[in-house]
């Protein structure tokens, strides 16, 4: 027979119809009802789960606090219940907006939990450890059967604390409900990321380092923020991707067109660079997020003039042809910027200065074939 926990709670509604409960709970009882839901990509390379990995020195230090055992632990737990609860009100008063009842949560033995944690996995963690089992927390659940609620949820919870852009990047192409206008920029190069990363066409083909595949992906090295970042900046800053923005029939950018862009053009810097393409960030700085961003910023000058090119791809390869011979990846020095190739580093003024070398060195090198 499946244990029941039966808990004295405050029930309202929210959003569409959504049953929202408060109450409290042992501790150590929130690991038996909820579990977490990892990031993570499956067999197909589909996106699993939205949490985290458990930080140990966090959970450790939540452990020996609450092992003092007098003390104050306010700090609400959220829970997305993955199916209705029973829940009985309670004859009496009720709080404006709520119900007083008692809600009925099933204690499953089996993989699957009543409730996934959307918010305080780390303290989930702590409250299972420490010696102070009886300590009461408060829980905040709400039924989410659906992936989506519950990703937009802990994106939300989230966003103001120091949760890993990274993270948020990744499932921000996940979201189908409205996310907040400060996340909106980055929601596009993080579709356009995982389409890189996961196509066997993309010159990136599993060589980005996505939080969900870090201990799978042994051949990923190029970090995805750096990448999300260039094209950012190439989308906002009117760059080459800027042109396919808002341009479909119904008001929304042209992601096919953007993917194209992308794929002809470090088609090509893979092509002209093949000694440096692939390797680690510490063997080759054309991988190193300074020279993904600095490379990028020189995609947002190659990639317009093409417009009226018959063979974009063999245009932009001579383009890149021109200047490689400037170019000190894996080895020498960078006369422009004089820097050792080694010495360039993820610093906004090493990328700016990276940047603009690479810029006037194609500019003065297209002045040249004019002149020819």
């Amino acid at each position: 027979m499946t244990e029941v926990l039966n808990l004295r709670a405050v029930r309202a509604e929210q959003g569409d119809g959504v049953d929202v409960f408060s109450f409290f709970m042992r501790g150590a009882d929130v690991l038996r009802i909820a579990d977490i839901s990892r990031v993570h990509r499956d067999e197909v390379d589909e996106l699993k789960g939205f949490q985290r990995k458990e930080i140990q020195n966090h959970v450790k230090g939540i452990v020996e606090y609450l092992d003092r055992g007098n003390v104050i632990f306010p700090n609400a737990i959220i829970l997305a219940f993955q199916t209705d609860v029973d829940f009985k009100q309670s004859r009496g008063p009720s709080p404006d907006g709520a119900v007083s009842g008692t809600i009925s949560i099933p204690v499953n033995s089996g993989d699957r939990k009543t409730a996934w944690i959307v918010d305080g996995q780390q303290r989930a963690f702590a409250l299972s450890r420490t010696k102070n089992e009886d300590i009461m927390v408060p829980v905040i659940g709400f039924v989410a059967p659906s992936i989506d609620v519950q990703r937009e949820q802990f994106i939300l919870v989230n966003k103001a604390k120091p949760l890993p852009k990274r993270l948020i990047n990744e499932l921000l192409p996940e979201i189908s409900a409205e996310i907040p206008a400060d996340l909106r920029p980055a929601k596009i190069p993080s579709e356009l990321c995982n389409l890189l990363n996961q196509d066997p066409k993309s010159p990136f083909y599993k060589l980005i380092r996505r939080m969900s595949d870090e201990d799978t992906n042994t051949t990923a090295v190029i970090v995805d923020t750096a990448l999300i970042n260039t094209m950012k900046q190439s989308i906002n800053n009117y760059g080459a991707l800027a042109l396919y923005k808002n341009t479909t029939s119904d008001g929304h950018a042209d992601v096919e067109g953007m993917y194209r862009v992308m794929c002809v053009y470090w088609s090509a810097v893979k092509k002209v660079f093949p000694e440096a393409w692939g390797l680690r960030p510490q063997e080759s700085r054309l991988m190193h997020s300074a020279g993904i961003q600095a490379m990028g910023v020189l995609m947002d000058r190659i990639m317009p003039r093409m417009h009226q090119t018959a063979n974009v791809s063999e245009e932009v390869e001579k383009c890149l042809r021109r200047i490689a011979p400037y170019c000190s990846w894996t080895d020498g020095t960078w006369e422009g910027i004089g820097l050792q190739w080694n010495e360039i580093q993820n610093l906004p003024r090493h990328i700016k200065a990276l940047a603009e070398y690479l810029v006037q060195v194609d500019f003065a090198e297209s002045q040249r074939q004019v002149q020819k």
